[in-house]
This record gives C-alpha cells, sequence and structure tokens, in this order.
C-alpha cells in the first residue's frame, strides 16, 4: 500500500509545475485581459487545434491538464481541446526512450499522433462553427475563479454577469488581489484532488493486475481496439505506460496502441470534470475522444498501417 500511495504522490507532484504555470497565466489574463484580449483569443480559435495538436506531443500529462482549465474558462475551443487531448503523448515518449526504439519512428508517432489531433480537432471546431451555428463564447475565467474559491467569495454578490469581459476587466481593477496567491490555492485545489483519486486508481491497477490487463488485449479484431480505447481513458498515466509496454511487447498492434493512446489524455479528463460545471459537454467530450481514439486505430489497422 505504500508503494501505491508512494507511486500516486510521485505522478501527481509532476503535474505541480504544469498546474501552477498554467493557473498563474489564467490568474494573469483575469488580472489585465480586457475585451482586445478576448478578442484576439477568439479571432485566433480556428487555428487552435492546430497549436494544440503540436504543443501535445511533449511527454506527461501536464498540457492536457492545462488543456482542462483553459477549457473551463473558455480560453480555448471544444476543438483544441480535443486537438491536444488525442495528440498528448503523456508517458509514451519516456517508453519508448527506455525501450530504445529508433529516433526515426518515435518521430513518426509522435508526428502521426500530433496530424490526428489536429484533423479531429478542426473537424469538430468546423462542425461546431457551421453546423450548430455556435461561436466561441466569451473568456470566463473568474467563473472558475469563484468555482475554486480562490479570493472571489466575497465579491460574488458585486458580479451579476461572468460573461461580460468589460465588467470583468472593470471588478478586477477594483478588487486587486494578485495573482500568485490565488494560482497557489487553485494548485493545491487540484492537486489535492487529482492525488487522491491516482491513489485510488493505482489501488486498482495493482489490485487487478497488469498480466490481467495484457491478457484482456491479446484478443484479435476490432475488439482490441476497443478495449485499447477504454483503457486509455483511464485519468492516470499508467494506462500509457501499460499500452506502449504491451506495443513494444507485441501483445498488440500498431493500431490497438495508438486507439490506446489516442484516448489516453491522461489527468486531463479528470482535471476537465473537476473544473468545468457542465457535466453534459463533458461526457460529450469524452464520447468523442473515445470514437476518435477508436475510429483511427481501426482505420489504421484497415490499411494495414504499422511502425
Amino acid at each position: 500500500m505504500a508503494d501505491i500511495v508512494l507511486d500516486a504522490v510521485i505522478d501527481s507532484v509532476k503535474t505541480l509545475p504544469y498546474l501552477f504555470i498554467t493557473y498563474l497565466f489564467m490568474e494573469y489574463l483575469e488580472e489585465h485581459a480586457g475585451g482586445r484580449m478576448a478578442e484576439a483569443v477568439e479571432r485566433s480559435g480556428r487555428f487552435g487545434p492546430v497549436i494544440g495538436g503540436i504543443i501535445g506531443i511533449f511527454p506527461q500529462c501536464g498540457f492536457s491538464t492545462a488543456a482542462s482549465n483553459l477549457y473551463a474558462g473558455n480560453v480555448i475551443t471544444s476543438g483544441t481541446l480535443l486537438a491536444i487531448f488525442l495528440s498528448t503523448s503523456d508517458e509514451m515518449l519516456p517508453m519508448f526512450l527506455s525501450g530504445h526504439l529508433a529516433p526515426d519512428r518515435i518521430l513518426k508517432i509522435l508526428l502521426i499522433k500530433a496530424v490526428i489531433g489536429v484533423f479531429w480537432g478542426v473537424l469538430m471546431d468546423a462542425f461546431i462553427r457551421y453546423f450548430l451555428k455556435s461561436g466561441k463564447k466569451p473568456m470566463d475565467i473568474h467563473s472558475l475563479c469563484v468555482k475554486e474559491k480562490c479570493h472571489c467569495d466575497d465579491e460574488k454578490s458585486e458580479f451579476k454577469d461572468m460573461h461580460e469581459v468589460r465588467d470583468l476587466k472593470e471588478h478586477t481593477k477594483k478588487h486587486h488581489h494578485g495573482i500568485v496567491k490565488p494560482a497557489v490555492k487553485h494548485t493545491f485545489n487540484i492537486f489535492i484532488f487529482i492525488l487522491a483519486v491516482s491513489i485510488l486508481i493505482n489501488f486498482i491497477v495493482e489490485t487487478v493486475g497488469e498480466e490481467t490487463i495484457g491478457s484482456f488485449l491479446s484478443n484479435k479484431g476490432i475488439f482490441v481496439n476497443f478495449a485499447a480505447s477504454l483503457i486509455g481513458l483511464i485519468p492516470n498515466c499508467a494506462a500509457s505506460v501499460i499500452i506502449t509496454e504491451f506495443y513494444m511487447e507485441g501483445i498488440i498492434g500498431f493500431g490497438s496502441m495508438m486507439s490506446g493512446l489516442l484516448t489516453g489524455a491522461g489527468i486531463g479528463l479528470l482535471v476537465l470534470f473537476r473544473v468545468n460545471s457542465d457535466r453534459k459537454k463533458n461526457f460529450l467530450i469524452t464520447g468523442i475522444l473515445f470514437s476518435c481514439g477508436l475510429l483511427t486505430g481501426i482505420i489504421l489497422d484497415i490499411l494495414n498501417i504499422s511502425l
């Protein structure tokens, strides 16, 4: 049990720099961003999935954590969030490096994940924009701040419309509390939540056993893509470790590995459900993420693409 807790603590501590920097950035936006910043973010929204797909390939799951927070504050679009979730490499890169895979092979896999993330992200934003006729909402970082109770409790009654960027700007001018202290409180709140859930997940993985999970994935056909995609949704770095390890050991193929790693957004999904109050939208994003990963893996297998 001590090892389970220790592993959870180590995994959770790794996210602290990402969490703090993200919240510091968001507090800065709340403190200084007015209408011009909101308009600039809105204008660049169509390029969000491209940027998200690229930055998501960096190792560890910090970027998906950051993306969940930025999405909850309406700073990035749904397509950008999806692109980051799909391209996030989590523990895949360290596993590949430790397994001595050829550098060109690793690079190709990273690029494929980035391209897939960009493709689905752009498609999702285009669908929302042209078919649902829904544009990007104004930044609403202050609502997230209120939800996390970082420094707004005494002023909530004064803040009538969280969607008015002009009111937000005037409000922050009147009530300046600095950005470091609330960012630290945000980080601490999310860290404790991540740690508690990580301990629970590690306990389940330890109890079930990696061999059992490997046996579950050893079947042939579309089922293995489905199983890998399902395991990838586990909001913990252990999912990407298991999927990558089984791929390197030849237990699963390239398409199945991609299904699992594409749906594997690390703790990004966990944080999304923690910070975003729209549960229906959270489940919808999760379903789309799962579908994109599953469908992509199946297509790769049908086309017999392998690395």
